[in-house]
């Protein structure tokens, strides 16, 4: 019998643990092996969490948990049970010294933690729980520097700084995507195993896609740039083919599905949130860490997502992410509105 190289996966399994050690001695020979722990901690709280959110309705844990979050946003019983798990795991794997999760309105420092820095969101698109949509976790990982003490400062750092980044999607199937500097690795959950399973070993955003993604509910409030490639994008020059608006509302469904095919991802500063809505530290950076490392871009509108210097964790920022020839499109409406106001105050 001819084993077909489609077939190889099935009889040799590679899961996100064993991943996890061959970038290890492939990057770091001599490493001690703590990043791995890491890692591996934040793949036991998504498991916890993808059960959590698969048994939801049958466990009584869907609806609102009758309390908010530093947002100002109402947090749903799921919202407080992933926090509390990736909370509870991260402190007990002995690798991390600060935390920063969406729901607690300050830092946590972990007194005689290791040498890394957590910045997370639990549970991304969490409004769309009780209808079943897509939804999300989203976490970076920085290392601390070796001569400070553990302190907010260790994570108020630009997202280039980021050693690891990945995001967990629970939907119609379980996928864990991941970089530790590398093009981004994607893993799906098998059940029958309780391990992720490696699928793709390097996903590469396509330079172009026909999709782009954003909440058009809002258009009246956009600025002139945004305004102007979303026309575009419906009424392309030369009579190409229209894109396609797709939008889940999660934000972790709408990067996965842009890594995947292609297209642009869109949050802008508008006149009603002239900061962005979506958060730099854990949703912004960690996503414009994967797109970039798959050969696509993030930017702000003025400049890469990765350089902005956050002044507070919970830092707000616009973002425009996906396929380079899209995000280079945008940049260049944004520079010439920018020169065009120049130009005005110079006259």
């Amino acid at each position: 019998m001819v084993m077909h190289e489609s077939d190889i996966g099935r009889t040799d399994p590679i899961t996100l643990t064993q991943w996890i050690l061959t970038q290890q001695q492939i990057k770091a020979p001599n490493a001690r092996g703590n990043l791995s722990i890491l890692l591996n901690a934040i793949c036991v709280a998504c498991k916890y969490v993808e059960s959590a959110v698969r048994k939801a309705g049958l466990a009584g844990i869907l609806g609102l948990a009758g309390s908010g979050n530093v947002q100002g946003e109402d947090q749903k019983k799921l919202d407080v049970l992933a926090n509390e798990v990736f909370i509870n795991v991260l402190k007990r794997c002995g690798q991390c010294s600060v935390l920063v999760s969406e729901e607690i309105d300050e830092e946590i420092l972990i007194e005689g933690g290791g040498d890394y820095s957590v910045v997370f969101d639990p549970l991304d698109g969490s409004s769309n729980i009780d209808c079943g949509v897509s939804i999300g976790t989203i976490y970076g990982i920085f290392k601390k520097p070796a001569d400070e003490p553990a302190s907010v400062r260790n994570v108020l750092r630009p997202g280039r700084e980021l050693v690891a980044a990945g995001y967990c999607l629970y939907g119609s199937s379980c996928s864990m995507v991941i970089s530790v500097g590398g093009p981004p690795t994607h893993f799906t959950l098998d059940p029958s195993l309780g391990e992720f399973v490696l699928l793709s070993p390097a996903l590469h955003v396509p330079n172009s896609g026909k999709i782009y993604s954003i909440n058009e509910g809002n258009s009246v409030l956009w600025d002139a740039p945004t305004s102007q490639f979303v026309k575009e994008c419906k009424q392309p020059a030369k009579g190409g083919d229209p894109k396609s608006l797709r939008y889940v509302g999660s934000m972790v469904a709408d990067v996965h599905r842009t890594l995947l095919y292609g297209g642009v991802f869109m949050y802008p500063a508008d006149s009603k949130t002239n900061t962005g809505k979506l958060r730099l530290l854990y949703e912004g950076n960690p996503m414009a860490f994967l797109v970039e490392n798959g050969g696509g871009r993030a930017i702000t509108g003025s400049g890469p997502v990765l350089d902005l210097q956050p002044g507070k964790i919970h830092e707000r920022c616009p973002i425009f992410l996906g396929s380079k020839q899209d995000v280079d499109r945008i940049e260049a409406l944004y520079n010439g509105a920018a020169e065009a106001v120049h130009a005005v105050q110079q006259s």
